[in-house]
């Protein structure tokens, strides 16, 4: 089966390198982008599939193969797509969802989940409800701070320490998804991508904090549902004659610090180099104007980006050399997780190249010019969509509406559609495993410490029961009246 990928994939990459360079306009591409036909999807629908049921059938197959089959899906997509629209288009697409999206978005994860790696929490954590509650409160609150991925990197592997004395345990995982890997990155443009790239559009640093009602509304319904949950199954616990008792032993309870501290540096660094990345543009001459590295027809790599990734990488270089092998040994710390997110999501950015490209054109003639359409239209998409682009698509299809509200550089935008847009490509995000890259990541940390997480039909399941009504109550407290 390898020689057959290596065959597929040799030969793509053999007609692609072919490209001549041909320079095309953004007309051109756009269209190419208004001729594709909606079975274009396909190699994407495959990869989806392949994450979602290949793993129930054959786990260890998977486990082994699961980059060879992203990489053949690919190969799916890209071959076709280069012989109807040329070696040139093929390339000039490749790449820029490749070098412009996918790397600048796994460098980020890496860093993070390096840096967030060298810190840990030493001493006896017991995950009673209200401790559990407290640690999901502390990830929640500086997820809009430290973005989604860093707060779900440094506060997942207490969580899991915290309850290692539990059997049923999953719920918390769970619920750490729900609001630490996605609903609590809403509040500042730090928090997660999507709100990023809205500053970039002009929108202000501080107008995300509108968001604060629905955040709050939102996190209190979710932790009265998770308290619910977790009393239950924690008096499970005690009945069955488990207790944290088991893991402590007759030691006395040992007080709570942190080791490799000095790794918060490392964060700020990485929190710059992404706010540098957005400012640098608009402030420096020679960052402005699109400047940068000129790759191929219309790609280049801004300086500005260079800057951001060379101060992840510096960052996390620094964290590697600096941090006690004991703190990271501490964390059970492993690659493993990383590697997983990093093999499947180059499938999932190359796949869904087409998804993107026809939304693009088309959003507009979805005739969504209310804010619950734009909710619910923009969370569904972003649940299986990268939730950046399907957020840039509906603000560009927003601000063509001409309503009064909020500027962006993309046309003016009524509030009440950039609140709803804004918070269906963030909170829902968290409907799927694929729909916010720290889900994945938070998933393969918990079954590196051997907690069963549900597939990716089971996740959905609790996702669709807990958060579907939640959102439908969200709907018409702030989007219908």
């Amino acid at each position: 089966m390898k020689k057959v990928f290596k065959i597929i994939l040799s030969t793509a990459f053999v007609f692609l390198m072919s490209a001549s360079a041909v320079f095309a306009n953004e007309a051109a591409h756009e269209a190419v982008s208004e001729a594709l036909p909606i079975w274009s999807i396909i190699p994407f629908v495959g990869m989806l599939l392949s994450i979602a049921v290949i793993p129930l059938i054959k786990p260890e197959w998977w486990e082994k193969n699961m980059l060879w089959v992203a990489l053949a899906w690919s190969a799916v997509f890209l071959v076709p797509f280069a012989i109807a629209y040329g070696v040139g288009e093929t390339w000039f697409r490749f790449l820029e969802s490749v070098l412009l999206d996918y790397v600048p978005f796994i460098v980020l994860l890496f860093g993070l989940f390096v840096v967030a790696g060298g810190i840990a929490l030493k001493g006896t954590l017991i995950g009673t409800t209200k401790v559990n509650v407290l640690l999901l409160l502390i990830g929640t609150l500086l997820a809009s701070w430290i973005g989604t991925t860093g707060a779900a990197m440094l506060m997942i592997r207490p969580l899991i320490k915290a309850n290692a004395w539990r059997e049923k345990k999953v719920h918390i995982i769970v619920f750490f998804i729900f609001m630490v890997a996605n609903a609590g990155g809403c509040l500042t443009p730090l928090g997660d991508p999507p709100l990023f790239m809205g500053f970039q559009r002009g929108i202000a640093f501080t107008w995300t904090f509108h968001l604060f009602p629905i955040f709050a509304f939102n996190t209190v319904l979710m932790f009265i549902v998770f308290i619910i949950f977790d009393r239950y199954f924690y008096k499970k616990e005690i009945a069955a004659g488990r207790s944290p008792q088991d893991i402590i032993g007759n030691s006395a309870k040992e007080p709570i610090r942190v080791e490799g501290a000095h790794n918060i540096i490392f964060i700020a660094m990485i929190i710059l180099g992404v706010i540098l990345s957005g400012v640098l543009p608009k402030s420096v001459d020679f960052f402005a104007d699109g400047a940068g590295v000129h790759i191929y027809d219309e790609i280049v790599l801004s300086y500005a980006v260079i800057v951001e990734i060379v101060l992840i990488l510096l960052a996390s270089f620094l964290s590697l050399k600096t941090t006690k092998k004991s703190t990271r040994e501490l964390n059970e710390f492993t690659y493993a997780p990383i590697e997983e997110v990093a093999k499947l999501f180059i499938g999932i950015f190359i796949t869904m190249i087409p998804a993107l490209a026809l939304l693009k054109v088309h959003g507009g003639q979805l005739g969504l010019d209310q804010p619950w359409q734009m909710f619910w239209c923009t969370g569904l998409l972003s649940s299986f969509l990268d939730n950046t682009p399907t957020y840039l698509v509906f603000l560009q299809t927003a601000g063509a509406l001409g309503q009064p509200g909020v500027f962006t550089t993309v046309g003016t935008v009524a509030q009440q559609m950039l609140l709803a847009i804004s918070v269906g490509a963030v909170f829902m995000g968290a409907n799927t495993y694929i729909g916010n890259a720290p889900n994945f990541m938070v998933k393969s940390i918990a079954e590196e410490n051997k907690i069963k997480m549900p597939s990716f039909f089971g996740y959905m399941a609790w996702s669709f029961s807990i958060l579907i009504p939640i959102f439908i109550i969200d709907t018409f407290v702030f989007f219908v009246f």
